[in-house]
């Protein structure tokens, strides 16, 4: 019998397990995750508004409850009071990491470090009741924020940040943190990219969204747009980009209108600093960029000042080093040849990758089945090599005995129940739990 961990339970972990028991009737799988809640960024990453994409649980559900996989909440893997990555692999005939990639890209500009700038990750991880996360005060005081980036993240927390109660009353939102947007003052948000709207990375159903919010205006400035050949000439763009182009060239032409909130889509402006004032961030300095003619911009050397109290870069994401793994510091990723890991050039038995520490923070959720399932063809290439090792019969005791009390599936279906019951209390639907120790004593009631 071939035991395989695999750590991560998001979409790349989930596919990569149901690959694996799909492909053999022998393996058995335990899905490890720090949390004690499964699917990754489908709970945590998920505008809470976008119900249709949250379903996707749904299918990753079926994979945890196959009678061959189980889901171990709870368990740190690497690092400070972690499984150490080399015990792991004591336990198991393989280890397929799928560990995402935990942290956003940074601007690398003056006062990025102001009290009031932060990460999109941050604001997101908050709204969506991550754990790890807390209330820093985000929209506390802000009338004009600033969202640096134009791709779907940027989307989300640009919409968050003007939808009202009544919008987000509805959804799994933390009570906390709907109740602190609803009360906030935010009036405009700028969500702006240094380059042209040809080359945003947002999806044209996100686009539009922003379109159907109640009360809020969306403002282009066509000389902006003007500056795209892409946009002059769409015929030549790509579906979704002509599609966005199309959008945007709708807004630039609709005459001002009253309304509570507006949305101000910018391009062709490159951060070049923020800006303080009483000790926090007070405004952006941009500077005007044009096309180089070789896909990229070039600075023009004027600038503009756009007040803000609140900014948010939404530039990417980026992988993370795991204690006892190799790290391309460069790609933020684990060097691996079709998924096997490489140390010094050479694959490592019994270890592998999946999903974004893999490839890097690229695709959609669906991006992760191919992904998956390359890394679970080669180590089931491998299995008959990797079942020579002797492991133990059930993993589980050695990790009690290591002192890691693994959430098992029983404790997340109680952490539901509570999220429920929470819900029927405040008179909504599912509310989320956003602290350990709720989730915790949720879990324990099992």
């Amino acid at each position: 019998m071939l035991r395989v961990a695999v750590v991560g339970s998001g979409p790349s972990g989930c596919y990569t397990a149901q690959t694996l028991v799909q492909q053999d009737p022998e393996v058995r799988v335990d899905v490890l995750d720090r949390l004690p809640c499964p699917y990754g960024l489908v709970r945590y990453g998920v505008a809470p508004d976008h119900e249709k994409i949250k379903s996707l649980q749904g299918s990753l559900r079926t994979v945890l409850e196959h009678d061959r996989v189980r889901f171990l909440g709870g368990v740190r893997v690497g690092g400070p009071g972690g499984l150490p990555v080399p015990r792991l692999l004591e336990l198991y005939h393989a280890v397929v990491y799928c560990v995402g990639a935990a942290t956003d890209r940074h601007l690398g500009i003056p006062g990025e470090e102001l009290p009031g700038s932060w990460s999109a990750t941050e604001f997101v991880s908050w709204y969506s009741a991550h754990p790890d996360a807390a209330d820093a005060g985000y929209v506390r005081g802000v009338r004009s924020a600033v969202v640096i980036g134009v791709g779907n993240v940027a989307v989300d927390v640009t919409r968050m940040l003007v939808r009202g109660a009544g919008e987000l009353r509805p959804t799994d939102m933390p009570q906390a943190a709907l109740d602190t947007l609803a009360a906030s003052g935010v009036a405009e948000v700028h969500m702006v990219g240094r380059r042209g709207p040809s080359q945003a990375r947002f999806t044209t159903k996100e686009l539009r969204e922003l379109g159907g919010l109640p009360d809020t205006e969306v403002t282009v400035d066509p000389g902006e747009l003007a500056l795209d050949p892409g946009y002059t000439d769409s015929s030549a763009l790509p579906a979704v980009q002509r599609r966005n182009v199309e959008a945007l060239r709708r807004w630039a032409a609709e005459p001002p209108r009253r309304a509570a909130r507006r949305i101000r889509l910018r391009f062709f402006l490159r951060p070049v600093e923020l800006l303080a004032d009483g000790g926090r961030v007070a405004a952006v300095r941009f500077e005007r960029t044009v096309p180089d003619g070789r896909g990229g911009v070039t600075g023009t050397g004027r600038y503009e000042d756009v007040p803000a109290q609140l900014v948010l870069r939404s530039v990417g994401y980026r992988g993370v080093p795991l204690e006892g793994l190799p790290f391309d510091t460069a790609s933020g990723t684990v060097p691996h040849r079709e998924g096997r890991v490489l140390r010094e050039g050479v694959a490592s038995p019994g270890e592998y990758v999946a999903g974004w520490i893999k490839r890097g923070p690229t695709g959609v959720i669906g991006t992760n089945r191919p992904c998956a399932k390359e890394t679970a063809t080669s180590l089931l290439a491998d299995a008959p090599g990797l079942v020579r090792r002797q492991v133990p019969e059930d993993p589980l005791a050695a990790l009690r005995a290591a002192g890691v009390e693994p959430v098992p599936w029983s404790g997340w279906l109680a952490i539901e129940h509570a999220e429920a019951e929470l819900g029927a209390r405040l008179g909504r639907s599912v509310v989320k739990l956003a602290d350990w120790d709720a989730l915790l004593g949720a879990a324990r009631s099992a």
